[in-house]
């Protein structure tokens, strides 16, 4: 990675991406990388004991909102009305929770305090966005990620009782297809968002539509959202009536 003129980051062609996916190397997760980034189909993703790095992988592992499989047993908890989801309420909390989340074969977290503090900036820009999930008034559950064009990049997610994740993920995915948002950039696989229908594309598929949705207007934050978790059941259920069988 180098710097150009007024400290514009310019990162290298997708050619020069290692089989692992790494693009560029150094460099810092401020708000205008982080922006110059995304808007390439590339992320930050700190290791341990090395400078900063950045991937653009191949494949790249995508969901389509209106595409999404959204469980049976996951529209009934959802219906039941015992989480509120809200967005942007509680930016800063979400990502300080995400940060704390313990993951399976990771030890310490790859949510450094100048990640925090790159996307917290982005937050306050109206780019970077959180989907909370509340039980009686207390935050149980969320995720946060960043939004340019019509394009939600998903960043990690947290939950402190079963499904809340999953009810803030699922509403967030029924206010997307509202918003006519083509695409969820889900980064590298789990098994998580495979069991929302993630799949992975070739890169240049990813980067083609990538471009197209960059083309249109960004959905400025605070966001509001139009479906609650009640109502995004539903929109699922009809559309998974609709889907042909």
């Amino acid at each position: 990675m180098w710097k150009g003129s007024r400290r514009r980051v310019i990162f290298p062609p997708v050619s020069w991406t290692s089989p692992e996916g790494v693009i560029a190397v150094g460099g810092r997760p401020d708000a205008e990388t982080l922006k110059e980034a995304y808007g390439r189909g590339i992320f930050p993703w700190p290791h341990e004991g090395v400078p900063l790095l950045w991937f653009c992988p191949d494949p790249r592992f995508v969901l389509v909102p209106k595409e999404a499989h959204v469980s049976r047993s996951l529209r009934k908890e959802m219906r039941r009305g015992t989480l509120e989801v809200r967005a942007d309420t509680a930016f800063r909390e979400v990502i300080g929770r995400c940060s704390r989340q313990r993951r399976p074969g990771h030890g310490g977290t790859w949510i450094t305090p100048a990640m925090i503090a790159g996307y917290t900036a982005l937050h306050g820009e109206g780019l970077a966005h959180s989907i909370e999930a509340w039980r009686e008034g207390r935050l149980v559950g969320g995720l946060y990620g960043v939004s340019m064009g019509s394009v939600f990049f998903g960043e990690s997610m947290f939950a402190e009782v079963p499904n809340a994740s999953k009810v803030a993920f699922a509403t967030l995915l029924a206010n997307l297809i509202r918003w006519r948002f083509p695409l969820v950039d889900c980064q590298s696989h789990t098994d998580y968002l495979e069991s929302f229908g993630a799949v992975e594309w070739p890169r240049p598929r990813f980067l083609s539509l990538l471009a197209r949705a960059l083309e249109a207007p960004t959905r400025p934050g605070p966001w509001v959202l139009e479906l609650g978790p009640v109502e995004a059941a539903e929109a699922f259920s009809v559309l998974r009536a609709e889907s042909p069988r």
